[in-house]
């Protein structure tokens, strides 16, 4: 598909007037009982557990090119799918897909504004019977124009151009609740609760555009720095990471590896 028929932040309303539309892929990230209990239609269900390929005591690291060749393979994956994704969590499952489609080049995206939240809540049609998708042969390389590793990191502690966006809570990041053998954050680290960006009086929507910039300048966080998100398990994270891909952030990575590596690996250094 040459263009995108939707944006990258999605509408209950826009996703619902496309439905049925050759090309469309919706991507349902719930568990199975979940999406057996109601879906939208047309979309497929895909264990979140296939896009994570733990490397203890980092949980949240990106699976090998098989691992996710098979995982997009088995939702009918085609490179010239325009993907809807979304959850009932907060779209952080959603998110963490969308980046991890980044990660591998897949052109066309959007993220469900809400989730099943906004979907489910507001009226839009719903379907119980499952849908099963002729298994396609998606091939995946893994790039890194989407992915930061810890050395990556590293080479970039003392770059003024480089921020590192903590998106766990203020407690994770000042070391005060400790999820790791260590706490506290990665030198320099600017902290954005992945949550501050979530308006939960409009079904978990996105706050508005302009809400969501000032507070991340507020921080420093400015569209002309590159941005390296990460949480416990890069999945807040992934979520921030759409956000700020949403705002027209363009220099903008993941870091798979987050805390449950850096701070369980005496060898890195940290600030509390």
């Amino acid at each position: 598909m040459a263009d995108p028929i939707l944006p990258l932040i999605v509408e209950p309303s826009e996703l619902e007037a496309v439905l049925g539309t050759e090309g469309l892929l919706i991507v349902d990230l719930n568990e199975p009982g979940l999406y057996a209990e109601g879906h939208i239609p047309g979309a497929v269900n895909l264990a979140f557990a296939s896009l994570i390929g733990p490397r203890p005591p980092a949980m949240g690291t990106i699976p090998n090119a098989e691992q996710l060749s098979a995982a997009l393979s088995s939702i009918g994956l085609t490179p010239d799918h325009h993907v809807v994704a979304y959850d009932t969590e907060g779209t952080g499952k959603a998110s963490r897909f969308l980046w991890t489609l980044d990660v591998v080049g897949h052109p066309n995206e959007s993220l469900l504004n809400g989730g099943f939240h906004s979907w489910g809540g507001e009226g839009h049609p719903r379907e119980i019977e499952p849908n099963v998708p002729a298994p396609s042969d998606y091939p995946v390389t893994i790039g890194d124009d989407a992915l930061a590793g810890k050395d990556y990191i590293l080479e970039h502690l003392s770059d003024d151009g480089v921020i590192v966006l903590d998106c766990r809570t203020p407690a994770e990041h000042s070391g005060d609740d400790i999820r790791s053998a260590r706490g506290g954050h990665i030198p320099g680290a600017v902290n954005f609760d992945w949550m501050l960006a979530i308006d939960r009086d409009r079904n978990l929507r996105l706050k508005a555009a302009a809400e969501i910039t000032a507070m991340l300048e507020e921080r420093g966080v400015t569209a002309d720095k590159e941005i390296i998100a990460h949480c416990q398990t890069h999945h807040r994270s992934s979520h921030t990471y759409m956000v700020l891909k949403s705002l027209g952030y363009t220099k903008i990575k993941g870091y798979d590896g987050s805390w449950s590596e850096w701070g369980n690996d005496p060898d890195l250094p940290i600030e509390s």
